[in-house]
């Protein structure tokens, strides 16, 4: 059987320039796809079909002008013939190349970026929610490929607390920490959950980019706009998820905002704040610090010796939805960071960073928010 690699499917990606047999097995030769109209790339997800038991070397040519080819040192592709469980795979990068080996065990093996999630498991996500008892569902509206942007509200407390992901769709972790998330504060009998319910509103947008998602993007949505450059002023033509999203926090205000990311080059788990916002409180800085040494004082899955460079006084970029919150609302806002690669200080050989990990990040990222929720 001749060797198979496609990408025709819900967030699939990736080029194939040649396949050829060699006396060790097969070799591919792959281009990952930029996202549309965009010059962005990283993300990728195909399957290989017809190779069990022979050894596969994919080598991605195109890996040096990706968008973050730093993230490539250290990293490992993720693998699965089940579609449920992820490993890592051997992985290589050098002059330029992302080389990835394998020897599968079965005829249709699946390989990407981290653990992809689909569009499919996000409806089934939203179904599952939205049946919740106290569970509100709201379409914000649709997108420009005519997908539904999803809201969930939980609680009914005056605190207003908005939890918003994966507006770069390739940083599939956050959409598994969005799951956790939602699992724990859909269950009545947890004390965090039932707490945060009573003492606050909660908003969840679990995909700000459906378009991207589906189309395979790493970060942007379907006409090649990075939507966390838009917060400042939102269009419907460019960018209609932040406009609405951003419509609807005008009409609730925001007490609490995180922003759930994942980063491609840091090996690490970690936040950014807002400092540089032109109103910054002390009030603020006060309860965002406490936030982020709280998180890493509960779990070693988190950490504040690595992250991004902050910004100077008057320096934030507010088209940002981490500072355009902070500074529109007064809002304790923060951005959350998790791995394509590993946390280095806890690593997992097996694994790597994973949806298990992202989720049970979640659930203490909640605990935290728990104990501080009166002050906010």
């Amino acid at each position: 059987m001749s060797i198979s690699i496609s990408s025709g499917f819900d967030s699939g990606n990736i080029r194939v320039l040649s396949i050829a047999d060699t006396p060790a097995g097969v070799r591919a030769v792959l281009e990952i796809v930029t996202d549309h109209q965009s010059d962005f790339y990283q993300w990728f997800h195909f399957r290989l079909a017809n190779a069990a038991g022979r050894e596969v070397e994919l080598a991605i040519v195109n890996a040096a002008g990706s968008a973050y080819p730093d993230g490539w040192a250290g990293y490992s592709a993720r693998v699965s013939e089940d579609r449920d469980n992820w490993v890592q795979a051997d992985t290589s990068y050098a002059d330029g190349m992302l080389t990835i080996r394998l020897e599968p065990d079965s005829n249709a093996v699946w390989i990407a970026y981290f653990a992809p999630y689909s569009m499919e498991r996000h409806h089934d996500l939203i179904a599952w929610a939205a049946t919740q008892p106290g569970v509100e569902h709201r379409e914000l509206g649709l997108t420009l490929d005519g997908q539904p942007l999803d809201l969930l509200t939980i609680g009914d407390g005056p605190k207003q607390i908005w939890l918003y992901a994966r507006q770069h769709p390739g940083e599939t972790m956050a959409q598994w920490w969005m799951e956790g998330a939602l699992e724990r504060l859909c269950d009545e009998e947890d004390a965090v959950a039932r707490l945060l319910r009573r003492q606050a509103t909660i908003h969840l947008i679990p995909n700000m980019n459906p378009d991207g998602s589906r189309r395979g993007h790493l970060r942007t949505n379907a006409v090649g706009v990075n939507l966390n450059r838009e917060w400042h002023e939102p269009t419907a033509e460019r960018s209609p998820e932040v406009l609405m999203a951003r419509n609807a926090m005008d009409e609730t205000g925001v007490d609490f905002a995180m922003d759930v990311h994942g980063d491609e080059a840091i090996p690490a788990v970690f936040i950014a704040g807002f400092e540089g916002i032109p109103s910054i409180t002390d009030r603020q800085v006060a309860l965002y610090h406490r936030y982020r040494d709280t998180l890493a004082a509960r779990t070693p899955d988190f950490q504040t010796r690595l992250g991004y460079p902050v910004a100077g006084a008057g320096k934030a970029n507010l088209s940002m939805s981490t500072n355009q919150l902070a500074e529109r609302f007064g809002a304790v806002a923060m951005t959350l960071e998790m791995p394509f690669k590993d946390n280095d200080d806890l690593p997992d050989a097996d694994f790597g960073w994973s949806p298990a990990r992202s989720i049970q990040l979640a659930k203490d990222c909640l605990a935290v928010l728990a104990e501080m929720i009166e002050d906010i």
